[in-house]
């Protein structure tokens, strides 16, 4: 713009001259003009009338002469003049454009002294629709990425805050919210409460993603407009299994249900990151707060892999209720609302299993030693006690689940200490220094004098299993991982002390045959 804008002023400029010479050149070679009666130069005879009357009136000729060429003179310097502040007012853009150059060389220069390029895993930008066809015939609309200005996996920027704590993403980013649904006409209540608490429409799109080909379910979806963006699964064919595990036929399409989903998220759709929900879920007032303000530590921490809203063993006993805003890591994937990026999705997809998808992640070949993010106090439940699992654990421990009421600032705090390098000195510290005491004396908790936190120790698979079945903790491990573990210690609240289940002191890994 700034070159075009140039070439403009200089054949302004160039023409101002070359008009100004051929004036010049006009003037002084153009013939005289006679006037009427006279015989001017322009009419038959008027060079001999002319040469006639040149001796006579010479003298008055020459001044009229000169008054006309005055006359012109002064219109063609009119001209001129405004010919001249046309080629001013350019100089003057060009000028600012040469200027705004400058300055965005050097904001560019300071940018790259005060910002800190991080990983690969970027952000996704702001949705439009895109129409998009599916097997039956129909188009549906759906979101895919575009705007200009919207921070893009091209340009990824973590920017510390003036602290230098938690690391802070500019601008914010685009979560997407996928619900998977199935056949649930009770899906409107989990919609129904995420509609309710999302506080941008733009930055918390919701998309539906609905397997099992349900019409009631799809109506009751339907009914929420553009509130929502609905998407349908195109294969509703059953799958073909080994005879044993026709009974777990629904494992099979719900993985591949998530498959799909998730592929139209990040490859249709184009977005960075998605927070996964089911359509049993209901979500917590600070359930958007909570992912928007743990996204930078995701996506700055390479030791982490999700961001779960779920805590297994969030019992109502079994949680911290006055500390709302406690967070921990977990090695243990909790699901149930939870957080990933599209670089996670772009590294499993292509092993992606064909049935019981859960269980799969918590292997050892998928989870690599990474870790998630998970609350005191849950912010999403479940109320699907239905489900292909008929109901398992749901009568035991899910129905009892404690869902936050509390909202809670995170994105106003400093969640830096959930960084791998800041917690796990800390975690130890805490967790070594905390009393050892044995089984009976935490039962009875009238020989217990101090608040807590208190230890109790397990060396083996059965004395881990009997001690969190005494302590009201799930016991069942995946993969040698127990529920809420970290560094094999699960933390709990039991009868109002704060109490660490942990392995003896210098642990070192997982044993999978525990599993």
């Amino acid at each position: 713009m700034v070159l075009k804008k140039s070439s403009v002023i200089l054949c302004s400029a160039f023409l101002f001259v070359a008009w100004n010479a051929l004036l010049l050149l006009y003037l002084w070679g153009r013939p005289p003009i006679g006037r009427l009666g006279e015989g001017g130069g322009a009419e038959p005879g008027g060079q001999e009338e002319w040469g006639l009357s040149r001796d006579r009136a010479g003298h008055s000729n020459l001044a009229e002469e000169m008054i006309r060429l005055a006359d012109e003179v002064e219109i063609q310097l009119d001209t001129q003049k405004k010919l001249l502040k046309q080629i001013e007012s350019h100089r003057a853009v060009w000028a600012q454009q040469k200027w705004a150059g400058k300055k965005e060389d050097f904001l560019k220069e300071l940018k790259e002294v005060v910002i800190q390029q991080p990983s690969p895993r970027t952000p996704g930008p702001n949705l439009n629709s895109v129409n998009v066809h599916t097997d039956d015939g129909n188009t549906q609309k759906m979101v895919r990425t575009s705007a200009p200005n919207s921070y893009s996996e091209d340009s990824p920027e973590k920017v510390l805050n003036p602290q230098g704590t938690t690391p802070v993403l500019s601008p914010e980013p685009t979560i997407p919210i996928l619900v998977i649904a199935c056949d649930r006409v009770t899906v409107k209540r989990s919609l129904d409460k995420l509609i309710q608490y999302r506080p941008s429409a733009e930055l918390f799109p919701i998309i539906v993603s609905q397997d099992c080909g349900h019409s009631e379910t799809a109506r009751v979806i339907g009914s929420y407009g553009n509130q929502v963006t609905h998407i349908r699964q195109p294969d509703l064919s059953d799958i073909r299994v080994r005879p044993e595990h026709r009974k777990f036929q629904g494992y099979y399409k719900i993985s591949r249900h998530y498959r799909w989903a998730l592929n139209q998220v990040f490859n249709t759709f184009s977005q960075s990151t998605v927070v996964i929900v089911e359509d049993d879920l209901e979500v917590a007032p600070d359930f958007f707060e909570y992912f928007r303000a743990l996204y930078p530590i995701l996506r700055s921490d390479a030791s982490l892999w999700c961001v779960s809203a779920w805590n297994d063993n969030g019992r109502d006993a079994l949680v911290d209720s006055s500390r709302a805003k406690l967070l921990y890591r977990t090695d243990f994937f909790p699901g149930l609302g939870w957080m990933l990026l599209k670089e996670l999705w772009e590294e499993l997809e292509p092993k992606w299993p064909s049935a019981f998808w859960d269980d799969w992640m918590r292997q050892p070949e998928q989870r690599k030693d990474r870790s998630c993010i998970r609350p005191e106090i849950s912010r999403t439940i479940t109320f699907g006690r239905k489900g292909v699992s008929l109901g398992q654990f749901f009568d035991q421990y899910l129905r009892y689940i404690k869902l936050n009421t509390e909202f809670v600032p995170f994105t106003k705090q400093n969640l830096s200490y959930l960084l791998k390098e800041h917690y796990d000195e800390t975690f130890v510290r805490e967790v070594y220094s905390a009393t050892l005491v044995k089984m009976e004396d935490l039962q009875k908790g009238g020989a217990l004098r101090s608040p807590g936190p208190y230890r109790v120790q397990y060396s083996s698979r059965d004395s881990f299993k009997v001690f969190a079945r005494n302590l009201g903790v799930m016991d069942d491990l995946k993969s040698g991982v127990p529920r809420t573990g970290y560094r094999g210690v699960v933390s709990f609240h039991h009868r109002g002390r704060r109490v660490f289940l942990a392995p003896p002191e210098g642990w070192t890994h997982y044993d999978v045959s525990w599993s």
